[in-house]
C-alpha cells in the first residue's frame, strides 16, 4: 500500500476501523459457513482485537494515527474547561501577536534587504568625529566634490553611489493650482545599473545622465507611484512635470519591488544628482553615500583608500581656516570614515528608532514570557489533576514518550490557535504602530510585507513557545509512578515549588516591564512639558515659495494682506519656524579674538517676530524696518552668557567667522529671553537673530498669530490669501507651531503609549497567574485547611498559611526585577530625558502596583480557603 493511501486511512479513522471489523467478521462467518464449529473457528482465527490492530498498523501510519487520536483527545480536554482555555489562548495570542508585530516593524526598518542584486555587498559610508563638547558623533552627509574624488580613488574595486535625502516636495503636471506632493530623491545616474535593476517601462538612468550640472532634466518614477498616481498608464513615459528644480521629463518606471534606499520612506520620483544645486557648492553637505563592492573586493582596503582621500581633503580645507582656533582645526583631523554594512539601506529612521524598536522587542518578549509562565502553571496544575489518568495509561503499557506526546499535542493545539489569533493581531497592530512613528503630516511608509520571513518567524516563535510552556509539564506528567499516583500522589511540594518559581519569574518580568514603561512615560511627560521659551498656542506657520527670488517689498505686501484677514492678530516673517529641525550656524569672535570652538545659531526674522512668538525682550529693542543684513543683530541670553560672561551685550560688537576666514561684523541692538532653536532635547543654544531684509529671496515662512483657539481653522483662508496678494508666491506647507513642537515627542509618545499598554497586559497576566497558583494551592491543601479550621484556626492564620509562600515569591521576583531594571537602564538611556532611574519613586511605583495586583489576585483564593466547611469536606470524602 502506498504511503499516500496509508495517510488517507489515518484521516478515515473510524471508517477504516469499521471496514476492518467487517472484513474480519466476514472471514469468520465464511469459516463457520464451511461447517466448522463456531468456537473452534474463533480459536483458530485468534484475537480479533489483535488482528484488527495489526491490520490498522499495516494500512496506516501508526505514529500519525496516534497524533490524530491525541489531537482529538487534547481538543476535548480544552473544551472541558472553556473559560480557562480561552484565557490561556488569548494571553498567548497577545504575546505571539505582539512579538510578530514587533518583528514586522524591526524587519521593515532594520533587517529587510533592499530588492537589489547581492545586497550584502552594500555598505554605508559614515564619518565619525568628536563634537566640541567631547561627544562622539556619526554623520552620513557629504560634499559633492569630495564624493567625486572618493569615487575615482576606488574605481575598479567598488562603485560609490550618491543618494540625496528623500524629501517631500511640490510638483505639478499642469498649472500652479494643481500642485501636489511627492517624495523626490536625487541619485547617481549609475545607481540603477549598479543595483542590477530593470525598468518596468521606458528606461532607467545611466552614468551619462549625471555628468553636466543642470543638463539632464529627466526623472524615473517608482512603480508604486506609477500605480497610485497614474493607474499603471503606459503613456506616462514622456510626460513632464514642474518642480522647484525645473521642468522634468519622465523617461521610465522603476522595478516593482524597488521603493528607494531609505527604509521608512517610499520614494516616488528619482532625479539625477547633476540636477541638484548642491553639485556646484563645494561646502554643502547634502547627500549620503552607498558603497557597492565589486566581486572579490574586501571592505577594509576600500575603507583605507577612502580614508586617505578624506584626510588629504581635510588637510587642504584646514589651510583655509585662517584665524580659526586650534581646537576648531583639530576637529577636522580627528574625523575618520567608516564602512558599515547597509544591505537594508540607510535612513534617519533607522538611526532614530534602532534603540526604540529594540526596547519594544524586549517588552513584547517579556509579555510573551509572562504568558508562557502562566500557561506552564496551568499545564502543571492540569497534569496534577490528571495524575491518576497518566498512571493508568502507564499501567496498561503506555511508554514515557507516548505520554509526552499526549501533553505536547494538547500544548500544540493551544499554541496553534493562539498563533492564528496572534497573526491577526500582528496584521492589524504593525500598521497601526507604523502610522504613529512619524508626525501625521509626514507618516512613515514601511514595507510591511506578510511574506515567508514573517511566516517563518511566526512558526519558529510558535514552536519555541509550545516547547517553552509545554515541555516541562509534559516531562513531569510522563514521569508519573503508577503505584504512587493511585495512592494520591508522591510529591505535591515539588510541583508547588516549580509553580512558585514561575510566579517569581513572572513578577520579575512584570516589574521590569512596569519599570521601563514608567521611564518612558516620565520621559514623554517631561519632554512634552519642557519650557520652549515661546508661546506656540494660536500660531500657524505658512511655508511660502516662489519660482524666482522676489524683492522683500513683495513679501511685505503678503504680510499686510494676511494681517487684514479676520481672526489674525499679527504676522511676521522668518527664514523657518523654530524647532523645525533646520539650522544655520557659525563660529563667533568677540573683540577680534580667535573664534570660539563651539557654534552659535542664526535665524533671519522680520521686525515683530519676537512679539508674534511672545519671546520677551530682556534688554534693547526690536529691529527697525530699515535695518538689513548684515549689520545689526539681536541675541539671546545664552549668547550673552557664552560670549559676554552674562553681562548686558546691547551696543557691543561681534563677528561671524566663515570657513575661509572672512568676517561679518554685527552690532547687538537687543537681547531676547532664551528660546529653543532646533531640537527639544538640546539645551538653550547661543542664538543670533538677524534681519531678514537683505537680498531678494525665494522662500520664507509667514508666522501668523491668530485670535482663535484653533489656528488650523484659518489654514485654507490663509493659503488662498498668499497668492492673491502676490501671484508669484504659493504656500507649500502649513503647520501649527504646536504640531511642530509635538513632532519632537512622537517617538517618546509612541514608547510611552506602547510601554503602558504592555505594562497593563503584563500586570493582568501576572495577576491571573498568581490567582491560578493560589487557587491550585488551596485545592491541593483543602484537607489540611479543613482540619486546621476544625481545630480552631482563625481566618487570619488561614490567610497567612495560604499566601505566605506566594508573597515570598512575589518579593523575590520584585527584587530580581529591580536588578534587571537597573541593568537595563544602560541600554535605554539614550531614549530617556531628565529621568533618574534610581529615584525611589521610579522603583516604588512598579513595586506598589505589583503588590496591589497580588493582593487583589490573592483575595478570591483566601476567601475560598477561609470558607471551607470541614464537616462537608469530610462527608464528601
Amino acid at each position: 500500500m502506498s504511503l499516500w493511501s496509508r495517510i488517507v486511512n489515518v484521516v478515515r479513522g473510524e471508517g477504516l476501523g469499521r471496514e476492518i471489523d467487517e472484513e474480519l467478521r466476514s472471514h469468520l462467518d465464511e469459516s463457520i459457513a464451511q461447517g466448522r464449529d463456531p468456537a473452534e473457528a474463533r480459536r483458530a482465527f485468534g484475537s480479533t482485537l489483535r488482528l484488527g490492530e495489526e491490520s490498522r498498523d499495516m494500512r496506516m501510519v501508526p505514529w500519525l494515527d496516534s497524533l490524530r487520536a491525541d489531537a482529538i483527545f487534547g481538543w476535548r480536554q480544552l473544551m472541558k474547561k472553556k473559560v480557562t482555555s480561552a484565557a490561556a489562548i488569548l494571553s498567548l495570542a497577545l504575546g505571539i501577536g505582539a512579538c510578530t508585530a514587533a518583528f514586522r516593524l524591526i524587519d521593515a526598518v532594520l533587517l529587510r534587504p533592499l530588492p537589489v542584486a547581492e545586497p550584502d555587498r552594500l555598505y554605508g559610508l559614515f564619518r565619525q568625529s568628536v563634537d566640541f563638547d567631547g561627544h562622539r558623533r556619526t554623520d552620513d552627509s557629504y560634499e559633492y566634490p569630495l564624493f567625486l574624488q572618493m569615487r575615482a580613488s576606488v574605481k575598479g574595486q567598488a562603485d560609490l553611489i550618491a543618494l540625496a535625502y528623500t524629501s517631500r516636495g511640490d510638483l505639478t503636471y499642469g498649472s500652479d493650482e494643481e500642485m501636489e506632493k511627492a517624495y523626490v530623491q536625487n541619485v547617481s545616474g549609475s545607481m540603477f545599473t549598479s543595483f542590477g535593476l530593470q525598468p518596468s517601462a521606458g528606461r532607467l538612468f545611466s552614468a551619462n545622465d549625471d555628468i553636466t550640472p543642470g543638463a539632464h532634466p529627466y526623472a524615473v518614477i517608482s512603480y508604486d507611484y506609477w500605480r497610485r498616481r497614474f493607474s499603471l498608464d503606459p503613456k506616462v513615459v514622456g510626460r513632464t512635470f514642474r518642480a522647484d528644480m525645473g521642468i522634468f521629463e519622465i523617461v521610465g518606471v522603476g522595478p516593482q519591488a524597488f521603493t528607494g534606499t531609505e527604509p521608512g520612506l517610499v520614494t516616488d520620483i528619482f532625479i539625477p544628482m547633476a540636477m541638484h544645486a548642491g553639485v556646484t557648492h563645494p561646502t554643502w553637505s547634502w547627500f549620503r553615500v552607498l558603497v557597492r563592492l565589486h566581486d572579490g573586493a574586501a571592505p577594509e582596503p576600500v575603507q583605507e583608500k577612502l580614508r586617505a582621500i578624506y584626510r588629504a581633503v581635510n588637510q587642504e580645507r584646514a589651510k583655509e581656516f585662517t584665524g580659526m582656533s586650534k581646537r576648531y582645526i583639530d576637529r577636522f583631523f580627528k574625523q575618520t570614515l567608516l564602512l558599515e554594512p547597509a544591505a537594508a539601506g540607510i535612513s534617519s529612521m533607522q538611526q532614530e528608532y534602532r534603540r526604540a524598536l529594540a526596547a519594544l522587542g524586549v517588552l513584547v518578549a517579556l509579555v510573551l514570557l509572562i504568558a508562557c509562565a502562566n500557561i506552564a502553571n496551568l499545564m502543571t496544575a492540569q497534569a496534577a489533576a490528571r495524575a491518576r489518568e497518566m498512571a493508568l495509561r502507564v499501567a496498561i503499557g503506555a511508554g514515557r514518550g507516548r505520554l509526552v506526546q499526549l501533553v505536547m499535542v494538547e500544548s500544540a493545539i493551544l499554541g496553534s490557535i493562539a498563533a492564528a489569533m496572534g497573526g491577526l493581531f500582528a496584521w492589524w497592530s504593525a500598521p497601526f504602530v507604523a502610522g504613529r512613528i512619524n508626525a501625521p503630516e509626514n507618516p512613515a511608509r514601511l514595507v510591511l510585507a506578510a511574506d515567508w520571513r514573517v511566516a517563518g518567524f511566526g512558526l519558529a516563535l510558535t514552536f519555541g513557545v509550545v516547547l517553552l510552556f509545554g515541555l516541562v509539564p509534559a516531562l513531569r506528567a510522563s514521569a508519573v509512578k503508577p503505584a504512587s499516583a493511585l495512592k494520591g500522589g508522591a510529591d505535591p511540594l515539588s510541583r508547588r515549588r516549580m509553580m512558585h518559581a514561575l510566579i517569581a519569574a513572572q513578577v520579575a518580568f512584570c516589574f521590569l516591564v512596569l519599570f521601563v514603561a514608567g521611564l518612558f512615560a516620565v520621559t514623554f511627560h517631561r519632554l512634552s512639558n519642557l519650557p520652549t521659551g515661546f508661546s506656540a498656542e494660536r500660531v500657524i506657520d505658512l511655508d511660502a515659495l516662489s519660482p524666482r527670488q522676489q524683492p522683500m517689498a513683495f513679501w511685505d505686501q503678503v504680510i499686510e494682506r494676511l494681517r487684514a484677514v479676520p481672526g489674525v492678530e499679527t504676522v511676521a516673517l522668518a527664514g523657518w519656524p523654530l524647532l523645525n529641525g533646520t539650522g544655520w550656524n557659525g563660529v563667533i569672535s568677540v573683540g577680534g579674538a580667535v573664534p570660539a570652538a563651539d557654534l552659535a545659531y542664526f535665524l533671519n526674522v522680520s521686525p515683530g517676530w519676537a512679539g508674534a512668538m511672545k519671546i520677551p525682550f530682556i534688554a534693547g529693542r526690536d529691529f527697525r524696518g530699515t535695518e538689513i543684513y548684515p549689520g545689526v543683530a539681536i541675541v539671546n541670553q545664552a549668547f550673552a552668557r557664552r560670549y559676554f560672561d552674562g553681562s548686558d551685550p546691547v551696543g557691543k560688537l561681534f563677528e561671524k567667522v566663515e570657513g575661509d576666514g572672512a568676517r561679518t561684523r554685527f552690532q547687538i541692538v537687543g537681547m531676547l529671553a532664551d528660546a529653543r532653536y532646533r531640537d527639544m532635547r538640546e539645551p538653550m543654544t547661543p542664538t543670533v537673530y538677524v534681519p531678514i531684509y537683505s537680498q531678494p529671496r525665494s522662500s520664507a515662512t509667514f508666522i501668523v498669530r491668530t485670535s482663535a483657539a484653533n489656528p488650523a481653522a484659518l489654514a485654507s483662508i490663509l493659503r488662498r490669501e498668499v497668492p492673491r496678494a502676490r501671484p508669484e508666491f504659493r504656500v507649500t506647507n502649513i503647520r501649527t507651531q504646536l504640531e511642530i513642537n509635538q513632532s519632537h515627542t512622537v517617538r517618546e509618545r509612541l514608547l510611552a503609549m506602547l510601554g503602558l499598554f504592555f505594562a497593563g497586559v503584563a500586570l493582568l497576566l501576572a495577576g491571573v497567574g498568581l490567582y491560578g497558583v493560589l487557587d491550585y494551592s488551596v485545592l491541593q491543601r483543602r484537607r489540611e485547611i479543613g482540619i486546621r479550621i476544625a481545630i480552631g484556626a482563625q481566618a487570619a492564620r488561614i490567610a497567612r498559611l495560604v499566601t505566605v509562600e506566594i508573597f515570598a515569591m512575589v518579593l523575590v521576583g520584585a527584587l530580581a526585577g529591580v536588578a534587571l531594571g537597573m541593568a537595563s537602564v544602560r541600554y535605554i538611556e539614550a531614549l530617556l530625558y531628565q529621568v533618574k532611574p534610581t529615584d525611589l519613586g521610579m522603583l516604588a511605583l512598579p513595586a506598589c502596583t505589583i503588590l496591589a495586583a497580588a493582593l487583589l489576585a490573592a483575595l478570591p483564593a483566601v476567601i475560598h480557603a477561609v470558607r471551607i466547611d470541614p464537616v462537608a469536606m469530610l462527608r464528601s470524602e
